[in-house]
């Protein structure tokens, strides 16, 4: 019996050390992956950056321009116009399929308050469902309404 409690322990104590060096490769795993996103995300906001000052370089380069042959306040609001329109077209095509707001698809609540309504105060987003059964497509108005 002695013998059987050695082993035991010494399973025991081999599930413990495989536990440590697996939650220890994973950890390693885990930092490794964390510094290489962190980088990534630093790249991404420089190029943010750098992209934000060339957007207003080429937005003075255009309202200058127009200021040759026009008065700088009508330079100036062209310019906002462009850019406000640029603005509006990259919206769009941040959600394909949507040029303008679209109202989201009905959601059946069963045992629970409808959803509210939205903020526009339009009322209901959706008509309300019918309460009884749907219409029979076999009877209808020249039809009688009895069962043959």
């Amino acid at each position: 019996m002695d013998r059987l409690d050695h082993l035991e322990h010494l399973d025991k104590h081999l599930v413990e050390e495989l536990a440590q060096v697996a939650r220890e490769t994973v950890r390693d795993e885990l930092r490794e992956q964390s510094r290489k996103q962190r980088r990534t995300a630093m790249l991404y906001a420089a190029s943010g950056a750098a992209a934000l000052y060339a957007g207003g370089a080429v937005a003075l380069a255009v309202g200058l321009a127009l200021a040759i042959g026009l008065p700088g306040w009508a330079a100036a609001l062209i310019t906002a116009a462009i850019l406000g329109a640029v603005a509006y077209l990259l919206r769009g095509a941040a959600r394909p399929g949507h040029a303008h707001h679209a109202p989201s698809p009905p959601q059946h609540v069963v045992g629970g308050t409808p959803p509210a309504a939205p903020p526009s105060g339009l009322g209901l987003p959706y008509p309300p469902m019918p309460s009884g059964a749907p219409p029979r497509p076999d009877i209808g108005p020249d039809t009688p309404h009895h069962r043959a």
